[in-house]
């Protein structure tokens, strides 16, 4: 597996504009929970609308800087972690091959992620950091109970973290969509050529291996 990182500085001091960023893949064990409970662990659209997440100034330039930093494919996520100007401050990607779906799974999946690039803001009395999730996958931009689990799991993993809970985006064939405001593009899509990079380069990449052992506990939990 790779992992990409900035300096160390870059994912702790608040005025660095390198963001971090890691790629990995990633093995869940399913949960023992039964189908209900698991149903009880998503969110459909219209309670995500009522959490009142906050909207992206520029969704579109956020959508085509992750895609070209991660280059997506089919099952991957990718979270990423914006300031208040709406920078990039650390993201990471991973390849969901879990069988349930299940927002618990997807919420520990999403925590240890968050906990290796970017400290958590748990000591602020209100979030300056958000985090919002871009879900690559195949058919078209309708919610589906998937969504419905990684919304569950980036909320859950945001109040963990300490971070705003921000938006929820599906990429597909047919473009992009955050769900819950009817905002969406055709490019970038599924497949599709990146556009160029515009932020800042991307961190060069190291390899590791103990990091697939922190993501299997936590799905473990």
């Amino acid at each position: 597996m790779t992992f990409g990182f900035a300096s160390s500085g870059a994912a702790s001091t608040p005025g660095s504009s390198a963001p971090a960023s890691t790629s990995t893949s990633v093995e869940f064990s399913p949960d023992s929970a039964d189908s209900a409970h698991r149903l009880a662990r998503m969110l459909e659209p219209a309670e995500w609308s009522a959490a009142g997440i906050p909207l992206l100034r520029n969704p579109r330039e956020v959508v085509s800087g992750l895609h070209a930093r991660h280059l997506p494919t089919p099952t991957t996520a990718v979270v990423a972690v914006l300031d208040p100007d709406e920078r990039l401050r650390a993201s990471a990607s991973f390849r969901r091959r879990a069988t349930v779906t299940d927002g618990w799974v997807f919420r520990n999946a999403l925590l240890a992620q968050l906990r290796r690039v970017i400290p958590h803001d748990l000591r602020r009395r209100t979030p300056v950091r958000t985090a919002v999730l871009l879900y690559c996958r195949e058919g078209d931009a309708r919610w589906t109970q998937e969504d419905g689990a990684w919304m569950w799991g980036l909320r859950d993993a945001c109040t963990l973290h300490g971070l705003r809970c921000g938006a929820y985006i599906t990429l597909t064939s047919d473009g992009w969509q955050v769900l819950g405001e009817g905002r969406g593009g055709r490019q970038p899509s599924l497949g599709s050529r990146p556009e160029p990079f515009t932020g800042t380069d991307p961190p060069a990449i190291r390899t590791g291996g103990a990091a697939s052992d922190v993501l299997r506990r936590a799905a473990a939990r």
